[in-house]
């Protein structure tokens, strides 16, 4: 088994292996923040390739696209959720009676067997 910095050396050998040239520039490059002209010289050239009004349009095609739910189906989910947490606390609840049923009357049963066993020994 090699050593842990042979592993790493031949991972960083096979990754170098697959970059195109200038990787590690354009990703420097990349994450320089942009000074303001370039920032203005960028909007100037987007608003003049933008028709008027295309803020507007974009605006109400995804309000338009949007499937916004209605009240009737927000409270419908809301009843259908709690009627399912209902159904989950009622049968919980039920099924934790039906056990402490079962051991109360194991319990009974025990020591009806032993008071009937310590009755049968003293006659």
């Amino acid at each position: 088994m090699k050593p842990e910095t042979d592993a790493w050396k031949q991972l960083e050998e096979h990754a170098a292996a697959h970059l195109r040239t200038g990787f590690a520039t354009r990703v420097l490059r990349a994450t320089r923040p942009i000074d303001a002209q370039a920032w203005a010289a960028l909007e100037t050239h987007a608003s003049s390739r933008l028709r008027g009004g295309f803020a507007d349009r974009v605006l109400r095609a995804v309000r338009a696209a949007a499937d916004i739910p209605s009240f009737f189906s927000q409270f419908a989910l809301s009843a259908a959720t709690v009627a399912v947490c209902l159904g989950a606390v009622v049968y919980m609840h039920d099924r934790s009676l039906r056990q402490q049923d079962a051991r109360s009357l194991a319990d009974w049963q025990r020591l009806a067997m032993e008071s009937q066993e310590l009755y049968l020994d003293t006659q």
